[in-house]
């Protein structure tokens, strides 16, 4: 699935957003994502910790779940951190790869310039699927 530029911003434009609300005062490394739906709408989410550290719920995560209990079902997925290509960590991948295994993935800096673009298969090859070898 290739993105229309435009659409690219919009979903940086949003994760951005939602990286200055995230609830990050353990590892002080705020993380916001922006999943698109089927449907065309956009969907934010931050990382929220705890101090429970296995609690913690990631951006990509919460993101997913927003479009989830919308009804609607992630495409793509923008992920703005501060650091240089931070990709979406294991458990997110997993996550992801639950809706579209091929799925675009965008790493951007909180300036929202786009670092890459990389499909989710190639961040996460043989990905688990239940039921299927």
């Amino acid at each position: 699935m290739e993105l229309a530029p435009v659409v690219i911003e919009r979903l940086v434009e949003t994760a951005r957003r939602a990286q200055a609300m995230a609830y990050a005062p353990y590892s002080n490394f705020p993380v916001g994502a922006a999943v698109l739906a089927d449907d065309g709408r956009i969907f934010p989410g931050c990382n929220v910790e705890n101090s429970s550290f296995g609690l913690t719920v990631c951006a990509e995560r919460n993101a997913v779940a927003a479009a989830v209990v919308a009804g609607a079902r992630p495409t793509a997925v923008a992920v703005v951190a501060n650091g240089n290509g931070v990709a979406p960590c294991g458990a997110c991948r997993q996550v992801l790869a639950e809706f579209a295994a091929g799925m675009p993935v965008i790493l951007a800096q909180p300036t929202g310039e786009v670092g890459q673009v990389v499909a989710l298969d190639a961040l996460l090859p043989g990905a688990f699927v239940f039921g299927k070898p």
